[in-house]
């Protein structure tokens, strides 16, 4: 028999054995029974298990011809432990759904495989199991759960006026990124790579939880949408400062050679997933967080008093 290339000619329970082969030399901690039986089995040392959910298609959120099946895996990873990270948990584990043509290459499953595995390295998770589906193009349901090891929970709803807001993380590089291969170019490698990979500062988030941050989110759909969210959840108002937000050089270049507001990519621009967060006063703010503004009464953000008018992304606008 000849050695099989696709999904379609491995099969199912093949693909299966295939993925799960390459799941299994990884290890964590949590992790009781990990990928290949019915279920996995994972302990949840503090009692209670942070979880959340992600949907990644084809042509809306990732692209083959922009992307390597390792790029694709890294970054359905990442979007998921950032929201882990930003409730001031530590990421645990990862389930991934994988729906794909028959005539999907084997060789691009296990670059997108080996994608998740080394994400989880980079927080100490693991692929504790998932499902295989055919379809017409490929689709990531991805979960991912983590653990507060005690801390209570950071949310959208604690902020209060006079405290102060502060990032951390990049801000519109993958934004830019996305712009540039819009264009059908290729560089600069810097925010290309931004869009294709991102880096959330995952640790950042139990550093804020632990320096007593009130509420804090991840920067997946634009620092504005983002902010909205705490604004709304929390009732109040958040003033930001452009000046504390000015575009650095790299990404006024790139806005310049493609005619656009570089301040349209820090604030409107999402997929960095960076963190932003809340704290009591500026001395309570971690190093390696810039603060950027302040939480006041009222509803909704404002830049230097405006409202802005690019929201971010929001799917069926």
């Amino acid at each position: 028999m000849p050695e099989a290339r696709t999904i379609g000619e491995l099969g199912e329970f093949g693909l299966i054995r295939r993925i799960t082969a390459g799941l299994s030399r990884i290890e964590s901690p949590t992790t009781v029974l990990g990928p290949g039986d019915d279920a996995a089995v994972i302990s949840a040392p503090d009692g209670r298990v942070v979880a959340s959910t992600d949907l990644l298609l084809e042509h809306r959120h990732f692209r083959r011809d922009w992307s390597t099946a390792n790029d694709i895996g890294h970054k359905a990873a990442a979007r998921n432990f950032a929201d882990i990270a930003a409730m001031g948990a530590q990421p645990t584990s990862l389930l991934v759904g994988l729906a794909a043509p028959a005539e999907t290459e084997l060789s691009w499953v296990d670059g997108l495989v080996a994608g998740f595995a080394e994400e989880c390295a980079e927080v100490g998770a693991q692929v504790v199991g998932g499902d295989i589906s055919a379809s017409a193009e490929i689709l990531l349901s991805v979960t991912a759960l983590g653990d507060l090891a005690g801390r209570a929970p950071v949310t959208l709803s604690g902020a209060r006026a006079g405290q102060v807001v502060a990032v951390t993380g990049l801000l519109g590089w993958a934004a830019a990124g996305f712009a540039v291969l819009s264009r059908g170019f290729r560089s600069p490698v810097q925010v290309v790579n931004a869009h294709r990979r991102p880096q959330p500062p995952y640790a950042e988030g139990i550093r804020a939880a632990e320096a007593g941050a009130t509420s804090m989110t991840d920067i997946s759909d634009g620092l504005i949408a983002d902010l909205g969210h705490i604004a709304a959840g929390s009732g109040v108002r958040i003033d930001l400062r452009a000046d504390a937000l000015a575009a650095p050089a790299k990404l006024r270049d790139v806005a310049s050679a493609l005619n656009v507001d570089p301040m349209s990519w820090v604030l409107g621009g999402g997929d960095d997933y960076g963190l932003v967060a809340t704290f009591p006063t500026f001395a309570a703010t971690p190093a390696g967080w810039t603060v950027i503004g302040m939480v006041s009464e009222g509803e909704g953000v404002r830049v230097d008093g405006l409202r802005y008018a690019d929201g971010g992304h929001e799917h069926f606008r």
